[in-house]
């Protein structure tokens, strides 16, 4: 590499909250540029709160290096190696090994730097505790803060620029300042209703320091919501730690568990990536695994989810769980539950004051979900040195929890907890929109907000239930569920409304972003609207070692396929059945193609050129488009006419573009205010749209200029039209019916074609009446030119 070269960077800081930072956001392809010619603030998920552009670039080459200095510069070591990798992991570049140094780093070094001393006036504490500096030339590129988890953090952030950036090699010249708004950014697993694995614990720890949330709070123990036939012996119930000590046989639950070393490495993970790993022991309530470990300890002689608070020997042995298995958690915090007990209060109000001083006196803050308006109707009598998540405003609102002192965690269960796959609490993942638009860690329903960077309120934290004990879904698909908003609720943690840019655009850029690197349990859930290729099978002429034909469509930008070199490498998918098409997208990686056709076919056998490519001369994104086309097999065939090796990180067959897509759209009402118009064209297929519950409703669609459209497509929920028609206008006023749909008794796609295509600037649905009492509801609303 070159030496250093002197780069001035004089350009205006952006600060959380100028509208103008809007404007300078770059879009996910490519470093931007500002009005003054300064580079933009580059796209991180969260958002950096304060970024200041130079000129130019930084290249990340082989000869590049991560160094570490400044304080415990030996401690950054394992940082220094694990950052090494990761670079590898998204760009395809070896770096040569890490090493300390004494001094400034010469060019081509990426400097991992702790200095304790190193202050921000806006971040104040948070930027002492996890904030840091990124520091970047044309020649060099250091990471400064005073502790650990910033270092950590500012990692994250250069990793997310190069992914973010076309050919992945390329750091804006700048500097980014950036701390969280909030000390406690978390992520609750119920893993006591549902076991799951270590290794998806360990890359949930991964996940989340990826987008800079610390706290990580496992639900340990729990049980099936009612027992069958009122018989709790036959209710499911786990407790997922395993003793080694024969006095504990028969506690852990036989579907899974985790040992003592299961425990130590979820804690060495945590400490890597920046997270606290806080556990949950659950109890009074929710506590059937202690009820069937003894009998004895239960209510109604032991049929029963909760603990006999009378008997002496119940709060005897759940100070004894404590003490077995305190001495696992290396997290200064431990959470004991204490939620919706149906005892008698003064027992319970013992039973939460005597086991928050005993984990004090085992060296840990207890931390218990709000009880205590319903229990209690008032903290009367209770110890308030517990860190309190207010749950639900009728069991123990945020306004009445800050009125009693206590330190608060925004865990609310109508805005933040999800259900797997039931119809209540977000049963299909949390609205993104509402989050996005009107979220912060301060906002609570029913008028209980607090104000922003209330010094009681801690942080917030979502929260997964598994109450389907016996559903059938995996892991995996709890993680389709989480990952949608993972990133929109870190953002909303950690830097707020900074992020300043569409919806639209920011999901664009999580999905890029994916699930960070290093994982080897969960995948990718999140493919580019109208991707048909997503996870679908893939065949190649050939791959090299760690590579296959799969990683291309996989989903996931940090997994690629590589030919070896040989003469006209091809990969091609099976989309499964005919789909019309219109777009092919390629992101190839160093071993980029530069002559080379899209080619479909009806059979898998016989090929037909659709466009060619004779010029490409870099790595990077190639968005292919070609006239619609309705096919089963697409195939990229290289023409070069010598050997060659091709390399993707992704291949995307596109179907043809939804015009409606994130249009302005309107009805004639909605049901509540979580379910807008907006939700059936954002191109999520979880979000709604309802309507009241009257006939005479309607939902239209301004496509923002005249096209010639041939196809409607509605995704219908339960509440269905039976009779509507779908109509076209030229200025959304005056109204033609170009289909008349009647007797409809179905719910799901109906796709609607039309006799002949037909000039439309707005289209709509024009409900006559309803399948159900409800109102109408629509997944989805597609136009289609």
């Amino acid at each position: 590499m070159l030496a250093a070269i002197a780069v001035t960077t004089a350009a205006t800081a952006v600060p959380l909250g100028l509208t103008a930072a809007h404007a300078a956001w770059p879009t996910a392809e490519r470093p931007g540029q500002a009005a003054d010619g300064t580079n933009s603030r580059p796209a991180v998920i969260p958002a950096l709160q304060e970024w200041t552009g130079g000129r130019g670039t930084h290249r990340i080459s082989a000869a590049s290096r991560v160094v570490t200095g400044g304080t415990g510069a030996k401690d950054l070591l394992p940082l220094a190696r694990q950052i090494t990798e990761e670079i590898a992991e998204i760009t395809g570049v070896r770096l040569a090994a890490p090493r300390t140094i004494t001094g400034a780093p010469r060019g081509g070094e990426i400097l991992l730097r702790r200095d304790p001393g190193a202050r921000h006036e806006r971040g104040q504490e948070r930027y002492e505790e996890e904030g840091y500096s990124l520091e970047v030339t044309e020649g060099t590129v250091t990471v400064t803060a005073p502790a650990y988890s910033g270092v950590y953090y500012g990692t994250r952030s250069l990793l997310q620029i190069l992914l973010q950036h076309d050919e992945r090699s390329r750091l804006p010249v700048g500097t980014a300042e950036d701390w969280p708004n909030y000390r406690l950014r978390g992520f609750m697993l119920d893993v006591g209703r549902r076991y799951f694995t270590p290794g998806f614990i360990r890359d949930y720890l991964g996940f989340m320091g990826w987008f800079k949330l610390n706290d990580l709070q496992l639900h340990l123990n729990d049980n099936e919501i009612h027992a069958p036939e009122g018989d709790w012996s036959r209710a499911y119930d786990a407790f997922r730690l395993r003793s080694e000590k024969p006095e504990w046989d028969g506690l852990a639950a036989e579907d899974g568990s985790y040992s003592r070393a299961d425990w130590d490495s979820f804690e060495d993970t945590a400490a890597r990536h920046a997270v606290q790993l806080t556990p949950e022991i659950d109890a009074p309530a929710h506590a059937r695994s202690f009820v069937r470990f003894r009998p004895d300890l239960g209510l109604n002689g032991g049929n029963s989810d909760h603990l006999d608070l009378e008997n002496p020997e119940t709060t005897a042995f759940v100070k004894k769980v404590f003490d077995e298995f305190t001495p696992w958690f290396r997290s200064p915090e431990v959470h004991y539950g204490a939620d919706e007990y149906t005892g008698a209060e003064e027992l319970y109000r013992g039973f939460f004051n005597t086991m928050a001083e005993h984990l004090r006196s085992l060296g840990k803050h207890p931390r218990a979900w709000g009880s205590l308006t319903h229990m209690a109707g008032g903290a009367g009598g209770y110890d308030r040195d517990v860190t309190i998540h207010s749950w639900n405003n009728g069991w123990y609102g945020p306004q009445a929890a800050k009125a009693d002192g206590y330190e608060i965690v925004n865990t609310n269960d109508s805005l933040l907890y999800i259900v797997p796959f039931a119809d209540y609490y977000h049963g299909h993942g949390l609205d993104g929109r509402y989050l996005y638009g009107s979220w912060e860690p301060h906002v609570f329903p029913g008028n209980q907000s607090l104000q922003p960077g209330d010094p009681q309120l801690r942080g917030a934290m979502s929260a997964v239930w598994n109450d389907l004990v016996h559903a059938t879904y995996t892991q995996q698909d709890v993680h389709g569920l989480v990952q949608k908003t993972f990133g929109i609720l870190a953002q909303k943690m950690w830097s707020g409304a900074a992020a300043q840019m569409p919806y639209a655009d920011f999901t664009t850029a999580l999905r890029r972003a994916a699930d960070g690197p290093g994982m080897t349990t969960i995948r990718p859930t999140l493919p580019e609207p109208d991707d048909l290729a997503f996870q679908v099978k893939a065949t190649a002429s050939s791959k090299t070692a760690g590579t296959s034909a799969a990683h291309a469509t996989d989903g996931d930008p940090l997994t690629r396929w590589t030919s070896d070199r040989e003469n006209g490498p091809w990969l091609a998918v099976d989309l499964g059945e005919p789909h019309e098409i219109a777009r092919v997208s390629l992101d190839w990686s160093g071993d980029h193609g530069r002559a080379y056709d899209i080619e479909v076919s009806d059979d898998g056998r016989t090929w037909r050129t659709v466009v060619s490519r004779d010029d490409r001369d870099r790595p990077g994104r190639d968005e292919l488009t070609f006239p619609a086309t309705t096919v089963r097999h697409v195939r990229l065939k290289g023409r070069e006419g010598k050997k060659i090796r091709y390399g993707l990180w992704s291949l995307q067959v596109l179907a043809a573009p939804d015009l409606a897509r994130d249009k302005k759209i309107t009805a004639s009402s909605s049901e509540t205010s979580g379910l807008v118009p907006e939700n059936a064209n954002d191109g999520d297929p979880t979000t709604r749209w309802a309507s009241q519950y009257t006939d005479d409703q309607w939902l239209a669609v301004d496509l923002g200029g005249t096209h010639r459209v041939r196809r409607v497509v509605l995704d219908w929920e339960a509440a269905a039209g039976r009779d509507y028609d779908i109509q076209i206008s030229a200025d959304g006023t005056v109204w033609t019916t170009v289909v008349e749909r009647r007797g409809r008794q179905e719910a799901g796609v109906d796709t609607v074609d039309f006799t002949e295509p037909r000039d439309a600037a707005h289209v709509r649905m024009k409900g006559l009446a309803r399948q159900t009492d409800y109102g109408y509801s629509l997944w989805t609303f597609e136009v289609h030119a």
